[in-house]
């Protein structure tokens, strides 16, 4: 008979994947651990701190199912609970009412008997398959460029068969499946019967911004711009990597007119946004959701991955819900 599998052996799991950047014992304050990192936009009663590893529940409860995803929601939480999954593991840092509907979390995961784990920067660095996926090796890696957490810069050349800018998008076009996305976009679009319904995964597809699909490429500073990558950074981080020609978007992205399309430009720069943030669950998820099954041979994984869709007001939902959000709007809330 299999040895029974707890939260604990879900935190020991994602310690030994990260080396130890995980909170031991489980749910024990956080001492000094650096990737305790408090994130904040200066708004009042906005900022959330993450804490790698058990976020809420018993470490000694049984886990025979898992869920695997970028982050937490009230959907991840009623899928989690109509599904039989006994413990999650979201990526990006968990905060109470933010993560969990607007209410509490522990009051909300203990109705359903779920324990949450979280994995944000002390995941990060650990391998270098964003990089592989977008066509470099990523030979540098900072998670904490300029000493600020997050501001993660990988600097590498090109891989084999990556010769170009049009070279670097068919391979994440392949990687990432998109076809199969574009052909379920087409499907909604008929069954809604809604030809404006649009997709994040399609709609952010990779694109350059400076240069062409045919322009060589064989040196990549890649960066992530909503971590606060300046253009002060560029510069810098172009002089310490010479030879580098292509500057590399992904995770966010920016549109033409940004100051860090211009910085590339006067650097002589090719600029090419890869994979957005919907993507990661590719990326960053399926890694690490594998890497736990290895580890814990005898736990059921799944991923929970998000969709994101915009459809038209007048599109949405059938012509009983048109009604009612109207007879809502008119007689209560319009007034």
């Amino acid at each position: 008979m299999a040895e029974q599998i707890t939260v604990k052996d879900l935190v020991t799991a994602l310690d030994t994947i990260t080396g130890g950047r995980v909170i031991r014992p489980a749910g024990s304050p956080a001492g000094k651990n650096p990737f305790i990192v408090t994130k904040s936009s200066d708004i009042p009663g906005k900022a959330v701190t993450e804490t790698p590893g058990l976020v809420v529940g018993d470490p000694d409860m049984p886990v025979k199912k898992l869920a695997v995803m970028m982050t937490l929601t009230e959907s991840a939480i009623e899928l989690a609970g109509a599904s039989g999954v006994d413990a999650m593991v979201a990526h990006h840092p968990v905060a109470d009412a933010a993560n969990s509907g607007g209410v509490l979390l522990r009051t909300y995961l203990g109705l359903y008997n779920l324990a949450v784990l979280e994995l944000h920067e002390a995941f990060h660095g650990l391998h270098p398959g964003i990089a592989y996926l977008h066509g470099h090796d990523a030979s540098f890696v900072d998670i904490k460029y300029s000493n600020i957490p997050g501001n993660i810069l990988f600097v590498g050349k090109t891989l084999e068969g990556v010769r170009t800018l049009g070279d670097m998008l068919a391979r994440i076009e392949g990687f990432m499946d998109l076809n199969t996305e574009a052909r379920l976009l087409e499907s909604e679009k008929q069954i809604r019967n809604c030809a404006d319904l649009v997709e994040t995964a399609i709609l952010t597809r990779g694109v350059i911004l400076e240069g062409n699909p045919g322009k060589k490429a064989s040196k990549v500073m890649h960066i992530f711009p909503h971590t606060g990558f300046t253009p002060v950074h560029m510069e810098r981080a172009f002089h310490e990597h010479p030879g580098v020609d292509t500057v590399l978007a992904t995770i966010s992205r920016v549109f033409p007119g940004h100051e860090l399309v211009a910085k590339a430009r006067d650097l002589g720069l090719n600029f090419v946004c890869g994979n957005s943030h919907a993507l990661e669950i590719l990326e960053n998820g399926l890694p690490l959701a594998r890497a736990i099954s290895i580890l814990l041979p005898g736990l059921e994984v799944v991923i929970f991955k998000e969709r994101m869709t915009g459809i038209p007001i007048d599109a949405f939902g059938g012509p009983d819900i048109q009604k009612y959000a109207r007879k809502m709007a008119e007689e209560y809330l319009v007034k």
